[in-house]
Parts: structure tokens; sequence; C-alpha cells
């Protein structure tokens, strides 16, 4: 489908227009509102009434300066489209004002300031980007090949969320969906279908640490080795070599419950074994030995504590079906929660093992081992409505959290677990079993599990972030997030086959327009746009040309609001509507948007870093096996070209 770009509507042109020495300010405000509607209305292929809300003329400083409502900084503002609304407005000022300078606000923003870096060819706003670079990431691959993410995301740690989850109603004392069902799926594992199997994925193989509020493996089998105790016929060991391990002075993981209630943190219910590093000479071994009942692909984690001195190289090793893997984790970073290793296979039995060396490049370090886990699980923490009868509306993510009702009275309930798979759980569960403090996923203090649940998202990465340069003045785990990612489908329909599209939410207008670390907030919106056209173009290449592209919203929604990093709330489709449903339960859209999030996110990294970057090929065609004699085998493939990225060779 051809379009026209940046054209203004040919009626505007022919307006009778008296360009007196003074003109009617209204007369003005009429023309320059239809002028610059036309703009956005051939920038967005659909409606939207630009306003012009104030013009303020300045004969003696030869300066008019005018102001718009918010439609205007809604476009996916470039230089070209700047320089355009410019002249357009210059077109039916009077001759001896056109050579005034003139400034057009939108959102309080000049509108070239609603430029994204990455677009500007100069005046690139410095305020925006990283200050600081992360040397040691949080977990190394060390088995992956030499250079394999030397210009992807190698370094980066990004934070993101597939939306809802099964959740407990204290208004209904039961189990529910956040969202309804529609369409065979609900939004609360829809948005699931993107972010694991294709985004995290897509991220990680780039080189990217992703950390997850929700469980991940969709296994339901779940198990636990520890120090403290362990499932099944797992068992937990150490042996000494020059060094000896101990018991650490800190509280540490432990699981002597089936389930947990509220404040409740297994963290905080154990111990943890630490020993001293080693360079050279004998090292010391602790061994996670896994009983593993079913064969099956399993998501491992680890746990340890973040001391004083703690190594920033701890070498485990996961012996699996098809081998070893060899991973450093930097343990300045992320003690005392659940830290994700990867996917493995593992067969049934008692051959495989995880293990963690003292080996270090530098003696004299603080190694720690706490407890391994194994697969997803079931959900086991147990909720029941409070007490007191007294809950939090369940408001909207804009809202505020400051209302309150009284529903019931006080009854005596049995607090109960969920009965579903803990990948179906929403955040605050994961939260409490990942150890957590209460403070950030019980918000309402057991009042409203729906609003502690959306609430908490944004606050558990400002924890995550506590202690890095991102967030230094804060607590946390010291992990430097580099952005944070929703990802949300919307309501509403529409007759027929229109499509209610992809909407893009950050917000700035907070704390002063700077996070704590006093980087723009900004930033959010070119971290937003970035995304939103990645999507939106892809999407119309690949399957329909006349995709929605919605809003770039600046809006006070928790999730954009509270992250004191870069963040994105992606709205991507309606759930609710046919038109946009069609596509969205295609897997090869699923996969398609999945890397349009990622190659947004990469080129947005990019640019913080001020560093060159290749997108990952596309998935190769035409595989083959051939054996070449007996004891070889040689592998044959095709790669699919990738027309719109030519870095993904």
């Amino acid at each position: 489908m051809k379009r026209n770009s940046f054209l203004f509507i040919p009626f505007l042109f022919f307006i009778q227009f008296s360009f007196a020495q003074e003109i009617d300010k209204s007369n003005l405000n009429e023309l320059l509102s239809a002028s610059l509607s036309a703009i956005y209305h051939d920038t967005m292929l659909r409606p939207g009434r630009v306003t012009v809300d104030s013009i303020a003329l300045n004969d003696r400083h030869q300066s008019i300066e005018l102001h718009t409502n918010l439609t205007l900084s809604y476009l996916p503002m470039r230089e070209k489209l700047v320089h355009l609304i410019y002249d357009s407005i210059r077109y039916y000022l009077p001759p001896q004002q056109k050579r005034y300078h003139i400034s057009v606000f939108s959102d309080q923003q000049e509108i070239s300031h609603l430029i994204p870096n990455r677009f500007r060819s100069k005046h690139k706003d410095k305020n925006r980007l990283i200050r600081h670079k992360v040397q040691t990431p949080l977990v190394t691959n060390i088995s992956a090949p030499a250079g394999s993410f030397g210009k992807g995301l190698q370094n980066n740690h990004i934070a993101l969320w597939q939306s809802h989850g099964w959740y407990y109603e204290q208004k209904l004392g039961r189990w529910e969906w956040q969202r309804a069902r529609i369409f065979q799926t609900v939004e609360d594992l829809y948005t699931q279908s993107y972010v694991l199997p294709f985004l995290v994925p897509m991220l990680e193989n780039a080189g990217a640490n992703v950390l997850l509020p929700r469980e991940r493996d969709y296994n339901t089998l779940e198990l636990i080795i520890d120090n403290e105790g362990s499932s099944g016929g797992s068992a937990y060991s150490e042996t000494n070599g020059r060094e000896r391990w101990q018991e650490s002075d800190s509280a540490g993981f432990a699981h002597p419950n089936k389930v947990y209630t509220d404040g409740e943190n297994p963290f905080r219910m154990g111990s943890a074994r630490q020993i001293k590093s080693v360079s050279r000479g004998t090292v010391s071994v602790a061994t996670w030995r896994a009983d593993i009942p079913e064969k099956g692909n399993y998501g491992v984690y680890v746990s340890y504590l973040t001391v004083k001195q703690s190594s920033d190289d701890a070498h485990y090793t996961v012996y699996h079906a098809g081998g070893k893997t060899d991973l450093l984790v930097n343990q300045q970073m992320g003690g005392g929660t659940w830290i994700f290793l990867g996917y493995f296979d593992f067969e049934e039995g008692r051959s495989h093992l995880i293990t963690l060396t003292n080996k270090s490049r530098r003696s004299g370090k603080i190694v720690t081992a706490d407890a391994v886990k194994i697969g997803g699980g079931m959900g086991n923490i147990a909720r029941m409505p409070h007490p007191a009868g007294f809950e939090s509306e369940n408001t909207k993510r804009s809202d505020s959290l400051i209302r309150r009702e009284t529903l019931i009275s006080e009854i005596s309930y049995t607090p109960e677990i969920s009965g579903y798979p803990r990948y179906t759980e929403g955040a605050r569960y994961w939260m409490q079993w990942a150890g957590v403090p209460d403070s950030i996923y019980n918000r309402t203090e057991g009042k409203n599990d729906y609003t502690d649940d959306y609430a908490s998202r944004g606050v558990w990465v400002n924890w995550l972030a506590g202690g890095s340069p991102v967030l230094p003045k804060a607590e946390g785990l010291n992990i430097p997030l580099d952005l944070a990612f929703a990802f949300h489908t919307d309501a509403g329909t529409f007759r027929g086959d229109t499509i209610v599209g992809t909407l893009g939410i950050y917000m700035t207008h907070h704390n002063n327009e700077q996070f704590e670390n006093g980087r723009s907030r900004w930033a959010s919106r070119d971290l937003t746009e970035l995304i939103m056209e990645e999507i939106v173009s892809d999407i119309r290449r690949s399957f329909e040309p006349d995709w929605t592209r919605r809003h770039l919203w600046n809006r006070s929604y928790a999730e954009a609001r509270i992250p004191n990093v870069p963040t994105m709330l992606l709205e991507l489709l309606s759930h609710q509507n046919f038109a946009d449903m069609r596509y969205g339960l295609d897997p090869s859209f699923r996969f398609t948007v999945s890397r349009s999030i990622y190659k947004g996110m990469l080129r947005f990294l990019a640019t913080q870093y001020n560093r060159p970057y290749v997108v990952q090929p596309l998935p190769v065609k035409d595989f083959s096996l051939l054996f070449s004699d007996e004891t070889e085998v040689e592998l044959r493939w095709q790669p699919t070209t990738d027309a719109s990225e030519p870095t993904a060779i």
C-alpha cells in the first residue's frame, strides 16, 4: 500500500488568508490548528485534533512561541517532521513575521526535544545517556564462543514482565484471572506467549541478563537442593581444599514449609555457606546433586549472599544431558534471591550436578553458596481475605493507591494456595517466594492483591537496582539495570475489521523529570519510540499494511512512573478485538513482534552506550544432517534473508 509521508492536506493551501500587518489571533489559531491536525493525520494515518492553545508574539525580540495540546506530542518526532511543522506555521504568518524565531511546544517541550537521540543529526541530549559502564555482569556464560555478544547486549541488564497473572481476589475470597477469558486465551497468559518463548531468549542470546518478577519455567515440577534440606533424593555436599567451607553470619534460604503466608520469607529462614577464594592451589567445591524424576528441559536457579568482599567471578558448572556449561556469577550483586542460569536438558535420575568452586582471579574474596532451584513448580503462597475486612479498591494502573472501602465484616478464613502452576501466578507471589521484602509486594498490607501485583513491579525494579550506579543511594541488589519493560495487551473493540493497534506509554513528569541518579527521564520516551517504531514497521511490512499506530502517551501509570530506569509500558493490541487477535493468535506474528521489541531495545542501548550493533539473524532454513562417514556428521543449512536488517547476517 502506497503512502505519502509528511504532506500538507491540499485544501489548506487554498484557504483565503489576508497577510495584513496585524493578524486576528483566533483566525490564526484555527488555521494553524487545522494545518497541524492535517500533518498529524497524514503521519499517523488516523484522525486526531491538534489545537493551538496559545500564541505569544514578541515583536521586540522578534519571536513567536506557540503551545499546542498534547496531541502533537503523540507524533513520532523526526527532524524532517519538525521542519515540516515549523514550515507550516511560518507559511501562515504575515510577511514581516515570517523572519521571527518560532518555538512550538507540546507536553511542555519544544518539539525538537521530542526527537529521540538516535534520530538526531546534532544536539543530542547527553542527559539521557548512560553515565556508567559495567565491566562484570550478573551472569556470564563462559562456555559460549568468545566474542559471541560483542555487538549485541553484552553486559546489559534488563527487567521485564508479562502483565498480569492468576491472583487472589479478597473481595470474593477466591483465586481468579485478572482479565477476562476471550478468544481462547486471557491476557494473564497471552502476553507470556510472546515474552517467555520468544522475547527473553532473543535478549539472552544477544548477551543480556534478563530479570523477571514472575516464574519463567513452565514445568510444574520443582526441586530444591539446599544445605538445610533437599527434595526427594537430591542432596547438597561439600569438599574442602586449601580453604574450608563455613556457615555465613547472615541468614539464608530454607524451605521448611509446604506453603507460605503473609510476612514469611524463605530467604530469611535458613543459613548459607561461605568460603574464601583461591587463585591457585587445591579448590573447594560445593555440589548440588539433582534427583530428576522425569526427563525434560528445566530452568536452573541459584542463590547466594552478597557480602563485603564478595567475589565477582563465582564459578558454577551445570552438568546436563548435553555435557556441561560453565558460568561466572558476580556475587557482588543479586544476593538473597533466585538468579536464573538458564534452561538445561536433564535425564531422569541422579546423574546431574551443579557445582560451585572457590577458584577466582583473586584470592581472599568471599564465595557464598545457598540453595539451587530446578524447575518452575506449583504456587505455594497461601492467601485469604484481610481479617479486618478493609480493602483497597481495585484501582487501575494509573490511579492512586489511597482509597479504601469496607467490604466485609470479620470472618475466619483458612489461607489457600492457588492450585495453579507458579508461572501462571502474578508477580506478587513470585516475589515472596524469591525473597523480595514484603514492603515491596505487600503494599496494601494484605488487603488487595490486585493492586499489590501491578504496584509492586516498578518497586521491584528499584530494589534490583538499589546500590548500583543506577540508584546509588537506595538499598537493593546492586544490579545496574539498563531499562525496564512492561508487556501488556489492551481492551477495547471496534466493529468490522478495524484494528485497535499499538500504544506506547512512558512517564517523565515526575521527580523534576529526572531519575534518582540525575539522568533525564526523557530517555524513557526514546526507548518507547524506538520499540514502537520497530513493532509498527515490522507488522505493516509482514502482516497488515494498515496496522494502527496509536499514541506515545506520557502518562502516570505506576509501571511507567515508579522505575528509576528508562521504562516503557507497551499495550501491543486489544485482546478483546477480533481484528487484532486474527494476527495475535498467529505464532509467526508473536515471533515478529518479539523480535521487533528486541531490536528496539538493541538500538536504544547502542545509542546509550555509543556502540555499534548487529541484529541476530533469522532462524536458518533447510537444515539437514549428512553422515559423511561412520564417526562424522555434516550439518547443512541455508540462511534466511532479512531484507529489513542489513546487519542480520
